[in-house]
């Protein structure tokens, strides 16, 4: 019996896939847990519109994080932090407050996550911060950090 998966079931296949299996596994196991739905005519054209519109949805998503990564080339970010003597910092500079400033200087809301800091930025200067907007798009973000007393 062919069965269309509904969610990913161990040593058979993931969700979406088209699957054979014996007809007694079929009826008492993934029909009855709905784990999958026998594959009928009606049930393949529903799975293939479904596969079309995740398809069609993907690649919106992508053009977004694009166009966002075209509206952020280019830009910067001032942050002011704490100095003592010899310029050294109090503190330190982490995703969350380059967000927070992205939002009151740009208006472009980046959640924090999505920013890539390996290290806290400690010392006044000027750092590119990578920011994933999306598996393949990854755009970076110039931040100039000034010192105040």
């Amino acid at each position: 019996m062919k069965v269309i998966l509904i969610s990913d079931v161990k040593s058979l296949g993931k969700k979406g896939d088209v699957v054979d299996v014996n007809d007694g596994y079929a009826r008492n196991f993934l029909l009855k847990k709905k784990l999958g739905l026998e594959a009928t005519a009606k049930n393949l054209n529903d799975l293939k519109l479904k596969n079309a519109h995740d398809e069609k949805r993907r690649q919106e998503i992508l053009e977004d994080a694009k166009k966002l990564a075209q509206e952020l080339s280019g830009k910067s970010v001032t942050m002011h932090i704490k100095t003592g003597e010899g310029g050294r910092a109090f503190g330190s500079v982490s995703t969350k407050e380059i967000s927070a400033e992205m939002l009151s200087q740009l208006g472009i809301n980046i959640d924090k996550k999505k920013m890539v800091l390996n290290s806290p930025i400690k010392s006044e200067g000027t750092f590119n911060v990578p920011i994933k907007l999306h598996p393949e798009v990854t755009a970076e973000i110039m931040v100039i950090v000034k010192g105040k007393d």
